[in-house]
């Protein structure tokens, strides 16, 4: 083996350092580097304590094993002696299936490195790319080339990220429409814990965040490391442990049979998978939230209040209906009017038009404009639903171009919402799509387009007979986002997928927000919100008020357990608000202005979630950035065991500081038989360090209610 090649200034060992996280890697390890530590901050180490560390972590020859006890490096395979999940896996035409990729040069920049590993024998080569952020976060992806001289089919390729041994409890989450990402814990034991999306999109039931941690981690504390795959396609994501005393978490790209094909000299890389860690979920979350925030194209002007049209006429398409939505809407202080599904032709219910985009000239004789024009003159901003990504087999799109449409076979793949999926890789389906959406939206002035993606991509092929189409589809959904917006500047995207089916920060990095789930049952929210903020920063999140009976659930809601569930968020309205009342438009409209009030606190504040409450009871926050002020909600989920209830606490503020602690006016109600000694008009002045050891008792609440608590800062700092 070839010595690697290393700059003068790179020690071999490799310390990175970043937003309170340190990454030490062990350039001496055969063949390849190995990560030897990811997480807490271990300072400004000189090289030979660096090296110490690394020193500290190479394991003894053991009987009954190999006579080197094989090592997790960055790209782990058998031919190194690993026996977990191998790095990569591929072959050529059947042979060439061994692959030993070692280091061969080294590039350090601040908070990055680029790995270059060759495999002379296989013809391959690769580069790892390891970024630090300033929040925290590392990203790893790894590209492969092909150096050979015939074709090299990549059946794998994943990138690992180590973690403590006393790691021993797993956490992910699964669902289903309309209850995506409830969480689920496991023992982290001996072998593979794997998680995979074989739906051409994440789906419902994936996994947004894969994390191991010490026993009982909560949100509040525990040590826990978590990664995500930054993907909007076919995935995988996996926890290994292995005997030789190796844990780790991996992902990438899931590839189908025969999918990735290199050419000589072709090379593929795999998605960003990127890695959090923190005394607890909420210290891991932020991180993510901060590095997105951190990013020149993040949205950082004020979300617009939303009211979205779906729930409110589904497709009873009527300008008169429509307007007087519009004047509505706007008398509650709503921003940007959305309509949702059934302007196109061939479009009075969900069997057909998916294709057409073109405005139906039997409900709208006159275009889109009358509409448009008056949202504007009300001051709001028009948004349009649309799915580039679908077809009906009842449209003339999939009449003129059956060939069109992903398959695999001569029949079609099985239908979902009578509906199947148009393959956008290939460039006179692309073509198309590009020029309607381009049509669109320079006829019209479109601030905001709601993309929608309503079934799995399943049997996504090229064809009869043809090979696996995901990745070059979910390539070309990408570029066909990138640009739509490059051309409209300005233009708003929000990825929805059946709800909150599409939710990655691949997706994320080139939308504004996501639709995160078609249930607005407040009670289902709770849950959902609180894991999807785990990756997704709040002002992403798509969370809107609903009508008093829910569409989806059938559960009796009042407004105010609405309101305060959709606080922390990107707010809305999905609601028929020309069948409500002058009372309750009013009481909408105060929930609005309050919302319009604290967005610049969810859009930069660090959000809270307490862990043990009392059964029954929901408290969550978020803390301004500066510790000056904090919003959090209280809500009764059910009955409590006691009667009153006991104190809850409200961690997360600075604790020297003084506060000013007082019930929002919005949730002035109370089923307690005297008054609160906190829910005063003056309120209470109370510490951090109180608010997060001791607390405050909560009001008594029936079940199905929520209370907005504020707090202010009052001491000079």
């Amino acid at each position: 083996m070839k010595p690697h090649k290393l700059p003068a200034d790179v020690d071999e060992v490799l310390h990175l350092r970043g937003g309170g996280t340190s990454v030490v890697v062990d350039l001496r390890t055969r063949p390849a580097p190995a990560i030897v530590h990811w997480g807490e901050d271990l300072g400004d180490l000189p090289p030979d304590v660096v090296r110490g560390l690394a020193d500290g972590a190479r394991p003894q020859r053991v009987s009954g094993g190999l006579d080197e006890t094989a090592r997790l490096t960055v790209s782990a395979t058998p031919a190194g002696g690993w026996l977990g999940t191998p790095a990569v896996e591929g072959h050529r035409a059947g042979s060439g299936v061994s692959a030993q990729l070692a280091l061969d040069e080294v590039t350090v920049e601040a908070d990055h490195a680029i790995i270059t590993l060759v495999d002379p024998e296989a013809h391959l080569w690769a580069r790892l790319e390891m970024q630090l952020g300033a929040s925290g976060l590392l990203r790893q992806r790894m590209t492969m080339r092909n150096t050979g001289l015939t074709d090299y089919t990549l059946q794998s390729l994943h990138v690992s990220f180590p973690v403590p041994w006393d790691a021993t409890e797993l956490l992910d989450t699964t669902g289903r429409h309309l209850r995506e990402r409830t969480p689920q814990r496991h023992a982290f034991t001996y072998g593979s814990h794997v998680r995979e999306s074989r739906r051409g999109r994440p789906g419902a039931d994936a996994t947004l965040l894969l994390a191991a941690g010490r026993l009982g981690f909560g949100f509040e504390q525990g040590r826990v490391h978590g990664i995500h795959v930054a993907w909007s396609g076919n995935h995988r994501a996996f926890a290994e442990r292995v005997i030789t005393g190796e844990a780790h978490l991996a992902g990438g790209e899931l590839y189908a049979p025969g999918e990735v094909i290199l050419e000589p000299g072709g090379a593929i890389s795999s998605p960003w998978v990127i890695g959090s860690w923190g005394d607890g979920l909420s210290e891991l979350a932020h991180r993510f939230h901060d590095d997105m925030r951190g990013r020149p194209h993040h949205p950082t002007r004020p979300r617009p209040i939303t009211l979205n049209t779906w729930e409110a006429v589904y497709f009873d398409h009527d300008l008169d209906r429509l307007t007087a939505l519009a004047d509505a809407a706007a008398d509650v202080g709503v921003e940007r009017f959305v309509l949702d599904d059934g302007w196109f032709r061939h479009r009075r219910d969900d069997t057909a038009g998916l294709g057409d985009w073109f405005v139906d000239e039997g409900v709208w004789p006159n275009g889109l404009h009358p509409l448009i024009d008056h949202v504007r003159n009300r001051g709001m901003e028009f948004g349009l639903w649309v799915e580039p990504e679908m077809v009906n087999p009842d449209s003339d799109l999939a009449r003129a171009h059956p060939d069109w449409i992903l398959r695999s076979r001569a029949d079609l793949p099985p239908s979902a919402r009578q509906q199947q999926v148009l393959d956008l890789s290939r460039p006179e389906a692309y073509a198309y799509v590009a020029g309607r959406l381009h049509a669109l939206l320079e006829e019209y002035p479109i601030a905001y387009l709601k993309w929608d993606h309503n079934r799995d991509l399943v049997e996504a092929g090229s064809g009869p007979g043809g090979g696996g189409r995901v990745h070059a589809h979910t390539l070309a959904v990408y570029a066909l986002i990138d640009e739509v917006k490059a051309a409209h500047p300005g233009l708003e995207i929000e990825s929805c997928s059946a709800g909150g089916a599409r939710v990655d920060l691949g997706i994320l990095d080139r939308t504004d927000r996501i639709w995160t789930s078609d249930s607005l049952d407040p009670l289902e929210r709770l849950s959902n919100q609180r894991y999807t903020a785990l990756v997704v920063p709040p002002e992403m999140m798509g969370m809107h008020l609903t009508s008093p009976v829910v569409h989806s659930s059938g559960r009796h809601v009042d407004l105010e357990l609405s309101g305060a569930v959709a606080l922390f968020g990107h707010f809305g309205i999905e609601w028929d608000l020309t069948s409500t009342d002058a009372h309750t438009r009013g009481r909408i409209a105060r929930w609005v202005a309050f919302a319009k009030r604290i967005r610049p606190l969810v859009a930069t504040g660090r959000t809270i979630a307490v862990d043990h409450v009392e059964p029954g009871i929901d408290v969550r926050g978020v803390v301004a950035a500066d510790d000056a002020s904090a919003v959090f909600t209280i809500t009764q989920v059910g009955t409590s065991t006691s009667y009153p209830p006991g104190r809850v606490r409200l961690p997360g503020l600075a604790p020297d500081r003084r506060y000013r602690l007082a019930l929002s006016a919005l949730t002035p109600n109370s089923a307690g038989a005297t008054e609160l000694a906190w829910a005063g008009p003056d309120g209470i002045t109370v510490t951090g360090r109180q608010l997060a050891a001791t607390g405050i008792r909560p009001p008594v609440q029936l079940p199905q209610r929520a209370v907005v608590v504020e707090l202010v800062a009052i001491d000079d700092r």
